[in-house]
């Protein structure tokens, strides 16, 4: 089993000896229980990991580790962002962990016209802060040296930009629909700098958005013969793309 990962500000170098205190090292200490000897991994959450040996435990909170070998890992290619529309409150972050498992780059919370959960001001941003915690959270469970961005909650002209610009850019931009006139396996990823998969609510995306986001260079794509719930279509989507592109190298 792999050495469990927290996260640090930054990582120190090898050789040095650091004290990971606070949340990170209460949950070291009194949830994972790392005794003196063990080994551990720190990350930043922006690429780089260093492992480490516990040399001291000391209360409920502070752990103390040297570091040996650091390294820093790319992000994967191409870049995967996802248009989240919001899912009912009780399995929104249920979403981004799974995403974040399947190794989602960047997920876009969107508030989509069919969207039954509403977040309008202060729910925005501690939807926002709930997302991102979850992701960080994620992220180390699943050993990531990279935790995915969460932007702010994005209107349809912030979602219309994106697609635009990625489409321009030579990417892909996914709307992912049932009744999609394209199948995501006949889709060719394996030149494109950057991919969008767009993802409905329950009641999917409108005609409307369809339109909007197919002029802009969008395709209505079909993942499978199965009809997915929005909390799960993400991870589905991005397992098949780390199978068809080299983003999943082992």
């Amino acid at each position: 089993m792999t050495p469990p990962l927290f996260w640090v500000d930054e990582v120190p170098a090898a050789g040095d000896a650091v004290t990971v205190s606070g949340p990170e090292g209460k949950h070291a200490v009194t949830v994972t229980r790392m005794r003196k000897g063990e080994h551990v991994v720190l990350g930043d959450g922006r690429g780089t990991l260093a492992d480490c040996e516990v040399v001291d435990v000391s209360g409920k909170d502070r752990l103390t580790v040297r570091a040996s070998r650091v390294e820093f890992a790319t992000a994967p290619k191409p870049r995967v962002t996802v248009v989240q529309a919001i899912p009912k409150s009780d399995r929104a972050e249920l979403a981004v962990d799974l995403m974040t498992e399947a190794g989602v780059d960047a997920v876009m919370p969107w508030q989509s016209a069919r969207c039954v959960a509403r977040w309008n001001g202060s729910r925005a941003e501690k939807g926002v802060a709930k997302w991102r915690a979850t992701a960080a959270t994620a992220a180390k469970q699943a050993r990531r040296p990279w935790i995915p961005e969460i932007t702010d909650l994005a209107t349809t002209i912030d979602v219309r930009d994106l697609c635009s610009r990625v489409a321009a850019d030579g990417g892909v931009v996914a709307l992912l629909h049932e009744a999609g006139a394209t199948s995501f396996r006949s889709i060719d990823f394996s030149t494109a700098p950057e991919v969008v998969l767009v993802i409905g609510p329950e009641g999917g995306l409108d005609d409307g958005e369809l339109a909007d986001l197919t002029a802009l260079g969008g395709q209505a794509v079909v993942l499978g013969p199965e009809v997915l719930r929005t909390v799960a279509a993400g991870a589905v989507a991005l397992g098949a793309l780390g199978a068809v592109t080299d983003r999943w190298t082992r």
